[in-house]
């Protein structure tokens, strides 16, 4: 990599062109920066760095060469993907484990996508390249979902802040109570459950009562068999009888789309077990399950009819062995699996395992071997007139749970209450069954959306709107009305800095008594997040100041805590940092850049990021002591715009 060299006579003449123009920008101290002047060779022979350590303008820069093709080989981190206009003929991860702030996760699918799509120039590339430098272990399924898995979720971010709060109260029709309902919303969904209750009501169902009865009767059978099913196929009994060539029992129950869980038919088919394996999570968690608490799913030879759809998608539905159809393997889950097919919902479990065990052939490839082990399947079904026995739970398979024995109890018990019932005998019971279930399903929509009403006229955040106040009311920002008061009035400026702790400084005199320099250098600590290991201790004026914004921070988050907010009073407090305040004070002493760069390690471009996020924050406590007329501290606050805001830190940008 030193030797290396990817950019001819040409292209460098102009890389240095582009370079020094953009440098210009900047007073001579500053292009004496190692990160500018260690830059520039670098990007002569087209190789370029691009993270969030950078100064701005040499970002700008990179960028620019970047998408005029002049730099070759860009060695970026995840920011760099959110470019719109970044593409690349290829893109390389050297690894896909990332640290979130917490720990140590493998990417994301939304996040493979957008730096993966960086790959493949439009209208130059025929294609893009994508290459997965992979240094450990990585299971198939983990790989898949990375590649293959669904876009990352949209979650919403809002919360309430003290700021919203006093700025709704402040303005005349603002109050929070109304601010805060899902009102656009209320009447649409008045008219869907209108409509829904008049289609339930036109519903009418001869001997409407019985059904039901007879209905609950059936909801509570097929929970009862499904619970048996739970137990009996479960790995702990069944997997010791999984062996190639066992008959296995398949049921497959049909419900129309509207009503897939009212089943319209069943039937049952049969196949052999050619193979099972065990279904692989994503979460490493389901890496350390034991056998018999995983789950698994069984290959299955069967008779199917294979067709496909508009688009070319395969459907493959299992039918009995004597009607018409191809020998083919497929994959049954252990639990009850769901299928779309046609408009049909296709509901596939394996009822039960058979007794007898077939050979099969080795090789199952060949249509006619699949086939002759089939016809084999079928002889044994006629010599036995198609009751071949399923091994016994208890006998055979030695199922001791606790609760098996309640439910076939139960179902026994259904099964002769379904014989005495007065409606069993109906002809037109199937019918009367779907017709009652398309009811139930109206009036459970119908449920579903009065309750949606409730919570939508219900408020939003009600109990931590209620807290929030408290805690106005206790500092003194609001009146036992609502009224703002003065130090409300303040915190409604700021959005850029936690408003209370900072309100609280400007009341208690801190920012009034301190020197324009120290209130700079106090001030970045409510705009610095990051840790710096073995940072600079501050000396001992800004300690003392320091001190005190600690001791304010507690008094506002014990506040908070006793008024019911959920808030960590100690990770409050510790997430106000000093790391960069005796670097800040030097910045509005009227050091050079290069001069407190001496004496932090942070990086360049993080320093100006807080000292712009300061200069923002500065002009919001300049329209807060303006709102409530503190001449003293207006022009305290824009003389200290003025000592930080010049040279490199505020360098225009390239774009502009």
């Amino acid at each position: 990599m030193a030797k290396m060299d990817l950019s001819d006579d040409v292209e460098k003449a102009n890389i240095e062109e582009i370079f020094w123009n953009a440098m210009d920008l900047l007073s001579d101290d500053d292009k004496k920066l190692p990160q500018v002047s260690n830059m520039l060779p670098l990007l002569k022979r087209g190789i370029g760095v691009h993270h969030s350590g950078l100064l701005p303008i040499l970002k700008e820069v990179i960028e620019i060469l970047f998408q005029e093709g002049l730099i070759k080989c860009l060695f970026a981190t995840e920011t760099f993907s959110i470019g719109l206009n970044m593409p690349a003929k290829t893109v390389v991860f050297t690894n896909v484990r990332k640290f979130d702030g917490d720990k140590f996760r493998w990417i994301t699918s939304g996040e493979y996508i957008q730096m993966s799509g960086r790959a493949g120039r439009r209208g130059i590339d025929e294609r893009g390249i994508c290459i997965l430098m992979v240094d450990e272990k990585l299971e198939p399924s983990t790989a898949k979902m990375m590649l293959k898995g669904s876009a990352d979720c949209l979650n919403s971010a809002f919360h309430l802040s003290y700021n919203m709060l006093l700025n709704q109260m402040r303005s005349e029709d603002g109050d929070p109570q109304n601010q805060f309902q899902s009102d656009r919303a209320i009447p649409d969904l008045e008219r869907q459950a209108k409509k829904l209750e008049e289609e339930r009501d036109s519903i009418i169902i001869a001997e409407e009562e019985s059904v039901k009865d007879y209905y609950n009767l059936l909801e509570q059978y097929h929970k009862r068999k499904k619970d048996i099913h739970d137990i009996v196929c479960c790995p702990k009994y069944c997997l010791p009888f999984l062996q190639p060539g066992r008959f296995v029992c398949i049921q497959c129950t049909r419900g129309d789309n509207k009503n897939p869980s009212f089943s319209i038919e069943n039937h049952v088919s049969w196949g052999v077990i050619i193979n099972f394996e065990r279904v692989r999570g994503l979460s490493e968690d389901d890496s350390r399950r034991k056998p018999e608490d995983a789950n698994y799913k069984v290959d299955v030879l069967t008779r199917c009819v294979v067709s496909k759809d508009g688009d070319g998608k395969k459907s493959i539905k299992i039918v009995p062995l004597e009607e018409q159809g191809e020998p083919v393997v497929v994959a049954i889950p252990i639990s009850q699996a769901q299928f779309p097919l046609m408009g049909i919902y296709i509901y596939i479990y394996i009822d039960g395992l058979g007794s007898p065990v077939v050979i099969i052939p080795k090789d199952l490839l060949p249509l006619e071997a699949r086939e002759n082990t089939l016809k084999r399947v079928s002889e044994v079904l006629s010599r036995v007139s198609k009751e071949i026995r399923l091994l016994d739970p208890e006998g055979d398979m030695k199922v001791q749970h606790k609760d098996y024995k309640k439910n076939v109890n139960r179902i026994e018990a259904l099964e002769r209450l379904f014989s005495k019932h007065e409606v069993a005998k109906s002809p037109l019971i199937k019918e009367k069954l779907k017709v009652l279930h398309l009811k139930n399903e109206l009036q459970a929509k119908i449920k579903l959306i009065r309750r949606t009403l409730h919570t939508s006229t219900a408020l939003a955040f009600k109990d931590e709107l209620k807290a929030r106040k408290r805690v106005l009311r206790k500092l003194g920002y609001v009146t036992r009305d609502g009224v703002v008061e003065l130090k409300g009035k303040v915190a409604c400026e700021i959005t850029s800095a936690d408003e209370l702790t900072l309100t609280e400084l400007m009341f208690n005199g801190v920012l009034k008594d301190a020197t324009v320099e120290e209130m700079i250098s106090l001030l970045s600590c409510f705009v610095w997040q990051e840790k710096i290991q073995d940072a600079q201790k501050p000396r001992e004026g800004l300690d003392l100041l320091f001190t005190q914004l600690q001791e304010t921070a507690k008094r506002v988050a014990t506040v908070q805590l006793d008024n019911r907010v959920p808030i960590d009073v100690e990770g409050f407090v510790n997430s106000f940092r000093s790391d960069i305040m005796e670097v800040v004070y030097a910045w509005a002493k009227g050091a050079k850049f290069y001069e407190i760069m001496e004496i932090t390690q942070v990086f360049e471009g993080s320093l100006i990021r807080a000292i712009r996020r300061l200069e923002e924050v500065l002009q919001q406590l300049i329209e807060a002591a303006k709102s409530i007329g503190e001449t003293q501290l207006e022009a305290k606050f824009q003389e200290a715009v003025t000592k930080i805001k010049r040279d490199i830190v505020f360098a225009a940008s390239l774009y502009l």
